[in-house]
């Protein structure tokens, strides 16, 4: 499959507000100082698109800081499957709607700050792309399981996914940690991007068959999305490795930090049990020996030797999909949240 230009910018097309005003309308400009009678009725058209400042007079107030205006969903069949635990399919999504939340908030830290422009412009892409994942999933979860969604005031107009990704604590989010490592050098991000979408492409092509037709048509767009992310940071962990010796040595530090977190990748949540026995997720465990293929292939084709690293223990046992987290989560998620939670009523 051909991969994606990665310096081709995301469609950020905004409403039309048409066209420059005409210049020869009469006294289009000039203020009026006197008056002999009553102010004359004025009659905008909002639909004229000879007059650029109609929209202006049209109440079309939105929330000021969501990713979008529309119901991600509308038009979509969001009924539960027969035989499908509400609870569970919704938790289920959230798990993968936080992975890809957290992860494109990490990615989208390298804007302006990325070695070229090539580079700055493909990392915002996988940034945006993990974004448009996030918003599907949540907004999945929400309409399977309402009471998710973190209650804020009756006229705040918030959409649930983005009250999901604003307005919970970091106890409250069930990404895998990997998600949430803070930004390192450039080698760092590429190996970081490397493991994580080798690991959620398997997962998102077995996704594609689930019962749930909302997974499945999430899975099947994300599945072209992952494949260009997984082949531009393979392409990049392999220049390094076969780069200069600081470039080398750079991104076998960079495996070396990151591989205490690859066994998390492959541990089973009960969720994760429960959905796969019913037909709509992915047993993790069962896609190990795949994502293990592909990461040998690359170290292979770049003379790296697979890291010895243990695996980061969890609190009592209970890691990322649990709820417990690194302390770098609670700091993104204050930096994130910080401007939507203090105005829950924000429009523009």
């Amino acid at each position: 499959m051909t991969s994606p230009d990665p310096a081709s910018a995301p469609d950020a097309s905004t409403p039309d507000r048409a066209s420059a005003p005409d210049a020869s309308a009469p006294d289009a400009s000039a203020p009026s100082h006197a008056s002999s009678g009553p102010e004359p009725e004025i009659h905008v058209d909002h639909d004229d698109h000879d007059n650029a400042y109609s929209g202006l007079l049209v109440n079309d107030a939105h929330w000021a800081f969501g990713t979008d205006f529309e119901d991600p969903l509308a038009g979509v069949e969001t009924t539960v499957p027969e035989g499908v635990d509400a609870d569970e399919l919704a938790a289920y999504c959230l798990m993968l709607g936080d992975d890809a939340l957290v992860f494109s908030q990490r990615i989208s830290e390298w804007c302006s700050n990325a070695p070229d422009l090539e580079e700055d412009i493909a990392l915002a892409n996988i940034a945006l792309d993990l974004l448009g994942q996030a918003r599907l999933l949540l907004a999945r979860a929400a309409a399977a399981d309402p009471g998710l969604v973190p209650q804020l005031p009756e006229d705040s107009p918030v959409p649930d996914e983005d009250r999901l990704a604003f307005f919970r604590e970091d106890l409250d989010f069930r990404n895998v940690r990997l998600a949430e490592v803070p930004n390192g050098d450039f080698a760092e991000a590429v190996a970081k991007i490397l493991i994580f979408s080798t690991w959620r492409l398997a997962i998102f092509e077995k996704l594609q068959a689930s019962k749930d037709s909302v997974l499945s048509a999430i899975a099947v767009k994300g599945v072209k999305e992952m494949s260009y992310h997984r082949d531009f940071a393979a392409r990049w962990v392999l220049t390094l490795a076969q780069g200069t010796e600081e470039s080398r040595r750079r991104v076998i530090a960079a495996l070396n930090g990151l591989w205490p977190l690859w066994a998390e990748l492959f541990e089973t949540h009960p969720v994760e049990s429960a959905v796969a026995a019913a037909g709509i997720g992915v047993n993790p465990a069962e896609i190990e020996g795949e994502v293990d293929v592909i990461i040998e292939q690359v170290f292979a084709a770049g003379g790296l030797d697979r890291p010895e690293r243990g695996a980061l223990a969890g609190v009592r046992g209970k890691k990322g999909r649990d709820g417990l987290h690194t302390e770098a989560l609670s700091r993104m998620l204050a930096e994130m949240q910080v401007v939507a939670r203090a105005h829950p009523r924000g429009q523009w």
